[in-house]
Order: C-alpha cells, then sequence, then structure tokens
C-alpha cells in the first residue's frame, strides 16, 4: 500500500532527505534535521546489518518512496523495462520519470509529486485537449499538457507567469499559458539520482 502517515519518518528511515514535502524540505522546519535518527524505538540499531542485500532494499525503498509508489507499481516497472530492448536501468529510470505526475512535478506545476498527483488526480489537467485523471499515464514526445481553463484561477497556479522556468531539457514549458510539451525522452542525468542499476540487481536475485 502506499504511504499514508507522516512522509518525514520515511526520509529518516532511509537516513537521507528524499525531498517528499517540496520546498518545506529546504527549510530549517525540515525534520530529518532536527530529528536524524531511524524512527522507532532503538533508533540507529534497528537499521540492522548493512549486508548488500540491505543496501540493495534500501535503494529500492528510497527510490520507491520517492516516487510516492507501493511495491506492486514499482515492480511492474522493474518488469516492463526488463522485457523492452535496451539498457533496463535507463529504460527503469525513464519509465518512473515519464509518469504523468511526475512529468507534472518537472514541469514546476506541483512543489512536490504529492501535490503533482493531487492535481492529476483532481482532473485539473489535460493532455492533447482530453481531461486526465490518472497519475500513473505514461507521457510521450509530443504530449501536451495543459491546466484546463476551469482551473486556471486555481490558488495552486498562481502567480505562474512570474515563476523561474525550472523544467530539465525534455520538457518545454509555457508559464504564461499554464501548459508543457514533451520534446525529448529524459537522459539518464536528467533523472531522479537513484541507484537503477543496484534496483535491477535486487529485483533480479
Amino acid at each position: 500500500m502506499r504511504n499514508t502517515g507522516p512522509v518525514c519518518r520515511l526520509c529518516r528511515r532511509e537516513n537521507k532527505k528524499l525531498f517528499l514535502k517540496g520546498t518545506r524540505c529546504n527549510t530549517q522546519k525540515c525534520a530529518f534535521l532536527r530529528k536524524p535518527d531511524v524512527p522507532g524505538k532503538y533508533g540507529k540499531l534497528s537499521m540492522g546489518k548493512k549486508t548488500e542485500y540491505h543496501n540493495q532494499l534500501r535503494c529500492k525503498q528510497a527510490a520507491k518512496r520517492i516516487y510516492g509508489l507501493n511495491e506492486k507499481q514499482f515492480q511492474a516497472y522493474y518488469k516492463e523495462a526488463n522485457r523492452l530492448e535496451g539498457n533496463s536501468s535507463d529504460i527503469f529510470q525513464q519509465l518512473l520519470e515519464t509518469r504523468l505526475d511526475n512529468a507534472v512535478f518537472r514541469a514546476g506545476f506541483g512543489a512536490s509529486r504529492a501535490q503533482a498527483r493531487q492535481i492529476v488526480n483532481h482532473g485539473l489537467l489535460q493532455v492533447n485537449g482530453r481531461r486526465a485523471t490518472i497519475a500513473s499515464m505514461q507521457v510521450k514526445i509530443g504530449d501536451k499538457i495543459e491546466v484546463k481553463k476551469t482551473a486556471v484561477n486555481s490558488p495552486l497556479f498562481e502567480g505562474f507567469a512570474k515563476r523561474k522556468d525550472i523544467a530539465p531539457k525534455w520538457l518545454k514549458t509555457d508559464l504564461a499559458k499554464l501548459s508543457f510539451e514533451v520534446v525529448a525522452l529524459p537522459e539518464t542525468v536528467e533523472c531522479e539520482r537513484i541507484d537503477a542499476q543496484t534496483i535491477i540487481e535486487f529485483y533480479s536475485r
């Protein structure tokens, strides 16, 4: 199941910032800075022995939590990447990055992936002129995503025209028109910093 509890505990469990709460993670309010120990009764002792399996598991869990996916969803991306021709780890990352909710986050339309998922789930966006409500939808080159006319005055998109474009090269944004277009597939250097190869090895055991 997808985590619905305090997300700051997830950063503490993985012993690193996962940036699950957007800009708050860059402030002194970040719980990871105030409570760096692993959550639970025994704190750091609960980390267990750092075997190869342990390290692979933690890489997998951290990546899964960064993208906000449950185990079944995450493993499905591994199976699809393994089925397609090419480098499995690169394809795996591309599949994760080209989810609609992630593309919305990358384009700067959401402060976090969780907020981007909410924007999609609430039907505030259109993909190629059609209403989209499925966060896991895979975007492809040529897809144009825009905020619905009925949602342009939402506080979520207030002041967008004055914002700085932070989108990666594979997305072309038009903040004034509240839209962006997929112009290429994301390269590995543009993807989230996860150890995709280690995750592939974990599932290949």
